[in-house]
């Protein structure tokens, strides 16, 4: 087995032709192997860092990509070794299944009898290989997916790179899915980069997140320390609910102040009124099943939800104090 390659990005900027910057110069290591999720709302720079990585754009001068110590930042995508899976997957819808895998071996030249050996193996790890014959119009949203997924991997691509690769699906289909792909990405053994819009995707999915915004780099890290330990109020409010208030903490208690204090909504616990304390009023009450969800209104007007354990007895218009049980930087 090869060994995977590690990603180097230094100063990796790109700059459209009318001077505004898709990117800003970004440094970044992916450890050979693991999977990095981009994540980052629209227009953020994520599918322009992927598609540098790949070499369908050109990185700003300067700016270096590197393939361990091989410098591929001026390379052709086909010089590279990547494989790509768009969102719309790009299948040829005139092939079959085993065509379309076949598809990048073809180009390569590679014997036949070693392409049918090596197509039979893809669909066998994507589960596909009794629809070998079957055109893509039959295909089902997530079977197209699976397609995709095995052409890229036919190659046998030095890093795989994939573009929102479930946002067409349904979310059922997708949630599926998402298990599917994280149990196979942990056993190829192989450098991926995913670009996702999705936080539950991107802490699925990545061994390490790299949250983006306009063009930067927010934070990078494991899922647990981005939610738990956010470097910025972005990264905060984008990997999960965030909650302000302008408050002051005694003790954990929430009491009055002028500080900007946060919390996720089922950090908190609810306390008889205290009257050293911040009064809350319950607003509104939502059985979700599991969980319970609380709109909560402070003497001031400010407005959060928590979210407490189903059974909880809280009702509207009860009177509360609020202990926090892990702050974060608001």
């Amino acid at each position: 087995m090869k060994h995977p390659v590690t990603i180097t990005l230094e100063q990796c900027a790109k700059t459209w032709p009318d001077g505004s910057r898709a990117l800003h110069p970004v440094d970044l290591r992916i450890e050979g192997g693991r999977t990095l999720a981009l994540l980052g709302p629209s227009g953020c720079g994520k599918t322009t860092l992927l598609r540098l990585i790949c070499g369908l754009e050109a990185a700003d001068p300067g700016s270096r990509i590197l393939f361990d110590d091989e410098d591929v930042s001026v390379q052709a995508p086909e010089a590279r070794g990547v494989g790509v899976v768009f969102q719309n997957y790009a299948l040829f819808p005139n092939m079959t299944v085993a065509q379309n895998v076949a598809y990048g071996l073809r180009i390569r030249k590679m014997p036949k009898p070693e392409q049918a050996e090596r197509v039979g193996h893809m669909l066998s790890l994507v589960r596909m290989e009794a629809l070998a014959d079957r055109r893509i119009s039959q295909l089902s949203g997530g079977q197209r997916q699976r397609v995709a997924l095995a052409r890229a991997l036919a190659i046998e691509p030095r890093v795989l790179l994939l573009d929102e690769p479930l946002t067409a699906l349904d979310a059922k289909l997708r949630e599926h899915l998402r298990v599917e792909l994280a149990q196979m990405l942990r056993t190829l053994n192989i450098t991926t980069v995913i670009v996702t819009h999705d936080q539950d995707e991107a802490m699925m999915l990545g061994d390490r997140i790299a949250v983006m915004s306009a063009g930067r780099l927010e934070q990078v890290g494991d899922a647990e320390t981005l939610y738990r330990q956010p470097a910025t109020s972005f990264v905060g409010e984008f990997l999960g609910t965030l909650c302000k208030v302008r408050a002051r903490l005694e003790q954990g208690v929430v009491a009055g102040g002028d500080e900007v204090i946060g919390f996720r909504p089922h950090e908190v616990e609810l306390l008889p009124a205290l009257p050293s304390a911040l009064q809350a009023r319950v607003a509104a009450r939502f059985f979700l099943g599991a969980t319970l969800r609380l709109q909560l209104e402070l003497d001031d007007g400010q407005a959060f939800p928590v979210i407490l354990p189903a059974d909880s007895g809280h009702r509207v218009g009860e009177s509360v104090s609020l202990r926090l049980t892990r702050p974060l930087p608001g």
